[in-house]
């Protein structure tokens, strides 16, 4: 044979010994890193109490130009109101004054003028409520901002802050 066909048969050989000792090896199994239980994250719900508190503190230290009354009735910023939503005929069933509207949760002032209402509602059915629509009615026509938030959904700090600066620019 020839030096050429030698070597080539050299290599043919090795490269059969190389695949054949790769094949003969059980593959390496990959360990799998042990997983950590996921620990429950248990959310319970605040009370109105809890909701009110978490809500005062955010307005207070991140609207410190503020004062920040709490629960106000409609007729102190709307003084003394009639019927003019015409309840009594409108919704006999649900006979509500005007004055016996939700008070807002929290009133926002400067210099002695109130600049937004922040209302906390449980459920988005208190949309529908006689009194939340009073509160939010008598709002708009004293051309204040109407701020509300569900208290059954996260409310995380951000985004409580977020939404109340972007109503008061």
């Amino acid at each position: 044979m020839d030096l050429g066909k030698l070597l080539l048969k050299k290599i043919v050989d090795v490269a059969k010994e190389y695949i054949d000792s790769k094949n003969d090896t059980t593959p390496t199994q990959q360990v799998r890193p042990t997983q950590r239980p996921a620990s429950p994250i248990v959310e319970r719900e605040r009370t109105d109490v809890e909701w009110n508190a978490y809500f005062k503190e955010i307005l207070l230290n991140e609207f410190p130009s503020y004062t920040i009354l709490e629960d106000v009735p409609v007729t102190n910023l709307a003084g003394f109101v009639s019927d003019e939503f015409k309840l009594y005929k409108t919704r006999p069933t649900q006979v509500y004054k005007a004055e016996w509207g939700k008070p807002y949760t929290f009133v926002l002032e400067k210099d002695g003028r109130a600049i937004a209402t922040v209302m906390l509602g449980n459920g988005h059915s208190h949309d529908s409520n006689v009194k939340y629509l009073i509160a939010r009615m008598y709002a708009k026509k004293l051309g204040l901002p109407y701020i509300n938030f569900y208290t059954q959904m996260e409310n995380e700090r951000s985004y409580v802050i977020g939404r109340i600066r972007k109503f008061l620019n």
